[in-house]
């Protein structure tokens, strides 16, 4: 348990009885979240603040989130600080902002406090990025890596045409329903994306190619766009996962001889080679379903060529 004061207690931060979903704080944060692999990773964040504020007695539901002040936060804020990475720490700290400013829209906690308590600064990370881009000739050898005639090759063809084509999130590709995708031009609906939005993507022609190679193996069957396939051959007419995305990545790279990347790379790669194309930032933006710009700057993961690239414009 945190080195707290008697007033802060355990039995003070303690739900004394049950509260609708529809009124705690928690359950209406972890509800407004997208995908179910979001709910999943914030809810343990959650239980794992609500169970170092408490000793072990509470977990995401049972901690009275409303009667959090900053003494609680600050004093967690240096405990996560001492055990977890700072990008983790983060992630956490953002889920507690946004529980208590539901608990503020809940009228569950004064203004004043609420101001105090999420005035808890994040931690510093370094200057190193996450992830990586894709070159050309990585991408050229995961696609090689799939030219058998199997399902499951034809499948993470299709599959890898759709990441590194639509730049979308894997929990976006395994929501895809086959009426989602126009062949005639190419168009991806993502329903309920981050922050539940809707968007429309568009697949490159060649991406389209193989996706359509994919749909007559599948047939004309409504349901998931994807599917998982058995060693043996076997379709199974449900909807992927995706941690099954994550093995396929995985799998596909270990066969091209490409150095280990995740499926988020293919994100990275997408809104860095349309920004090295040209394209405006803010139409990047929204292929990429970002809120902000600022966010899809910082997927840019070109090198120190662009910028060299950039500065023979100049004229003198």
């Amino acid at each position: 348990m945190l080195d707290l004061l008697p007033e802060q207690q355990p039995e003070t931060l303690n739900l004394r009885c049950p509260v609708p979903l529809t009124q705690h704080p928690a359950a209406v944060y972890l509800d407004s979240l997208g995908s179910e692999r979001s709910k999943a990773t914030m809810r343990e964040g959650l239980n794992i603040m609500a169970r170092m504020l408490t000793g072990g007695e509470c977990d995401a539901m049972t901690l009275n989130w409303a009667a959090l002040r900053y003494k609680h936060t600050a004093a967690l804020r240096s405990a996560l600080e001492k055990k977890y990475a700072p990008a983790t720490v983060n992630q956490m700290l953002c889920a507690l902002r946004r529980v208590l400013k539901e608990a503020l829209r809940l009228d569950l906690i004064d203004p004043q406090d609420y101001s105090k308590a999420v005035d808890v600064r994040s931690i510093k990370q370094s200057g190193k990025v996450r992830g990586r881009a894709l070159t050309l000739s990585e991408i050229a050898a995961l696609m090689e890596s799939c030219s058998g005639k199997t399902p499951i090759d034809i499948r993470d063809k299709a599959l890898i045409a759709i990441l590194r084509g639509g730049g979308i999130r894997r929990g976006e590709a395994v929501n895809l329903l086959k009426r989602d995708f126009n062949l005639s031009t190419g168009a991806l609906f993502i329903r309920e994306g981050k922050g539940k939005k809707d968007r429309t993507v568009y697949l490159p022609e060649s991406a389209c190619v193989l996706v359509s190679e994919w749909l007559e193996l599948r047939g004309e069957a409504p349901g998931p766009l994807l599917y998982p396939i058995r060693k043996g051959g076997e379709i199974q007419r449900r909807r992927m996962t995706e941690d099954g995305v994550l093995k396929i990545v995985q799998r596909r790279a270990k066969l091209a001889g490409v150095e280990s990347f995740s499926p988020h790379d293919f994100r990275r790669t997408f809104c860095s080679d349309l920004l090295d194309a040209g394209v405006d930032i803010v139409t990047v933006q929204k292929l990429a379903g970002h809120a902000s710009p600022v966010t899809t700057a910082k997927y840019d993961r070109r090198g120190e060529e662009t910028k060299w690239r950039a500065v023979q414009h100049l004229e003198f």
